[in-house]
């Protein structure tokens, strides 16, 4: 049995770290053309919410992409699917908490493989944002879970509420879980 080059290591690496990028460059897309519908939709808070979490995504992608680059490899700028448009808010949450655990499963797999390659370091990027990613189907969850049990009543506590953000650099992990 032929052992691995170190380059071929790599590439598996890369490999899994592109794939990671390509999920979250299609959670950006997801979350702000939610964040944008929501905010026409009057429900700002629930809008500022998701924009920072998109703004977490933001974020992941970039490190994926800083380490491919390290390792000698080429960040993708493709969405893994595209943005589905024009959801209903009672439909939205529980299509991100889904969005957010099938990350969370994948991203467990990537970790291994970078594991089995010997790259320490890409593995520590995929744990720290299997933890963000964790924080956001909570939200995604919990939001989803009182709009079913309280419905209208749930929602018009959001309607009419601000969907400003700020301009602080802050997404919703580094926002202390989407806090002020």
């Amino acid at each position: 049995m032929k052992k691995s080059t170190r380059q071929e290591r790599k590439s598996k690496v890369v490999e899994v770290l592109n794939a990671a990028r390509s999920m979250e460059l299609h959670a950006i897309h997801q979350y702000m053309n939610q964040h944008y519908n929501l905010d026409d939709m009057d429900y700002g808070e629930l809008a500022a919410k998701i924009k920072l979490i998109a703004i977490d995504e933001m974020r992941h992608a970039e490190m994926f992409a800083e380490r491919i680059k390290e390792l000698g490899g080429e960040p993708t700028t493709d969405s893994a699917a595209a943005a589905k448009k024009g959801q209903a808010v009672e439909a939205i949450y529980p299509f991100d908490a889904k969005l957010e655990d099938d990350t969370i499963e994948k991203y467990n797999l990537f970790l291994v493989v970078c594991k089995d390659n010997g790259d320490s370091t890409s593995m520590k990027i995929f744990e720290e944002i299997i933890d963000e990613e964790q924080l956001h189907y909570n939200y995604f969850d919990n939001i989803g879970d009182h709009i079913k049990k309280l419905g209208p009543a749930y929602l018009a506590t959001k309607a009419g509420t601000p969907s400003e953000t700020g301009l602080g650099p802050a997404g919703f992990v580094v926002g202390a879980g989407g806090g002020q």
